[in-house]
C-alpha cells in the first residue's frame, strides 16, 4: 500500500455520491451502483480500517492488528430482505475475514457484520447449493448465522470497541 485514503475528503465525496444515487433511485427506480464503495468507506469510517488501493485482490481493508479484510455491502430494502445475497466470496484469493456492511435505502448503515475465513469456507463448501459453491454467495441469513455483529446503528463508539473494533 503507498498511501492510506483521506477519510475527510472521501467522506464528502460520498455524501454527494449517496444524495445523488437516491435522485437516481427517485428517477429511474433502479440503482446506481455505488452500494460497495459506500459500504467500504462505512466500514472504515466506524471500524478504524485502512482502505487497500483499488483493485487489491481479494482484500479491501486492513485492519490495525494487520488482518486482511474484503468488504462487502448490501441495501436492506424491506420488501427483498429475505431473497438478497451477499456478493461473490471467492476463495482463491488471500484474505482473514469478511465485512458485511447492511444499510438503508438511503445508503446509512444498520449493522455491521463480520466473519472469519474458515466459517466462510465451511459454509460455501456444502453440498446443495449453485449459489454457494458455484458462485461463492451467501444468503444475507446465512452470513449473519456465521458472523459476529461488530457495529450496530445506535451504538457510539466505545460499543463498537467493545464488539473488538477500534475506530481510533
Amino acid at each position: 500500500m503507498s498511501e492510506s485514503v483521506d477519510l475527510a475528503a472521501l467522506k464528502r465525496v460520498i455524501q454527494d455520491a449517496k444524495r445523488i444515487a437516491k435522485r437516481y433511485r427517485q428517477l429511474t427506480g433502479k440503482p446506481l451502483g455505488i452500494t460497495g464503495e459506500v459500504g467500504e468507506f462505512v466500514a472504515a469510517s466506524l471500524l478504524g480500517l485502512e482502505l487497500t488501493e483499488a483493485r487489491q485482490p481479494g482484500y479491501d481493508a486492513v485492519a490495525h492488528d494487520g488482518h486482511r479484510i474484503q468488504i462487502k455491502a448490501r441495501c436492506v430494502l424491506s420488501d427483498s430482505y429475505g431473497s438478497q445475497r451477499v456478493s461473490q466470496i471467492k476463495l482463491n484469493h488471500e484474505w482473514d475475514t469478511v465485512i458485511l456492511v447492511l444499510m438503508n435505502a438511503d445508503f446509512e448503515p444498520l449493522e455491521i457484520y463480520e466473519a472469519m475465513r474458515r466459517n466462510i469456507e465451511l459454509e460455501l463448501i456444502k453440498p446443495g447449493s449453485k449459489s454457494r459453491n458455484v458462485r461463492g454467495a451467501l444468503s444475507i441469513s446465512k452470513f449473519k448465522s456465521i458472523a459476529s455483529c461488530v457495529w450496530r446503528s445506535g451504538t457510539d463508539t466505545d460499543s463498537a470497541k467493545q464488539m473488538g473494533r477500534t475506530t481510533d
